[in-house]
């Protein structure tokens, strides 16, 4: 079952509030469309049976404007042969004919209408299956940004990212570990630093100065040679 019942419903339908209405408005403008399309196709093929049954009129109209000549010519030659009812005979069968083609006019005026009134029908469907193939378009972007965005949001904050920095996390961790391992393989073997080796020139030069200071303490408590006396008793024994 279609959505619109004929052309008419069409022309007055408002597809953005229909789209707003619908729970799947993606489906929805695929099934106006469709409608649409077919509608249009359906119009267009009357219009074209309706233009084709005019030119039939217009045909059989000539045969029977040939007919009411020839009826005219038949009447005269009655007359001239004395035959009067005949001339009435072929007057009243160019009458029927005449009758016939007003008849046929008449028809083909209507026909005229119908053809004006489905020209500004076709194009007003046009106009719609238009708006609601820019819809679509519009839809379709939408739908694509919509599905851009929840990709990209699944990219920074879905499950498979955390699981990646999650093994991002592991690997660093391992990398941690790895560089710790070769730090302390190095530890005690590494050379002095500068302020290390500053610090023990300082206690080189203060136990220098101390040793120093005990050899120059350790000469003063030593007597020379010159100033060793002999002893008292024997300067005695020298004198007596």
């Amino acid at each position: 079952m279609g959505i619109f019942s004929r052309t008419r419903d069409i022309i007055a339908a408002n597809v953005t509030d229909m789209l707003d209405r619908a729970e799947d408005p993606a489906k929805m403008i695929r099934m106006i469309i469709l409608e649409m399309e077919e509608t249009l196709v359906e119009v267009r093929a009357s219009a074209a049976r309706t233009i084709a049954d005019q030119k039939e009129m217009r045909r059989t109209i000539g045969k029977l404007e040939a007919a009411q000549v020839g009826w005219t010519e038949k009447a005269a030659l009655a007359l001239s042969k004395d035959r009067e009812d005949l001339a009435k005979a072929a007057l009243v069968e160019k009458q029927k004919a005449a009758d016939m083609a007003a008849q046929l006019e008449g028809e083909i005026a209507e026909l005229d209408d119908a053809l004006l009134a489905a020209e500004e029908d076709i194009a007003k469907l046009q106009a719609k299956l238009q708006e609601a193939r820019t819809r679509q378009n519009s839809l379709v972007k939408r739908m694509e940004g919509a599905q851009n965005r929840i990709r990209l949001r699944e990219m920074y904050a879905g499950e498979r990212t955390r699981e990646a920095f999650a093994r991002f996390e592991m690997l660093e961790r391992r990398v941690d570990l790895a560089e710790g391992h070769a730090e302390s393989m190095a530890m005690g073997t590494r050379s002095k630093s500068l302020e290390e080796e500053i610090a023990e020139l300082h206690m080189g030069d203060k136990v220098e100065a101390e040793l120093a200071a005990l050899k120059a303490k350790a000469a003063g408590s030593v007597p020379s040679s010159a100033s060793i006396a002999t002893p008292k008793g024997d300067d005695d024994k020298a004198e007596g």
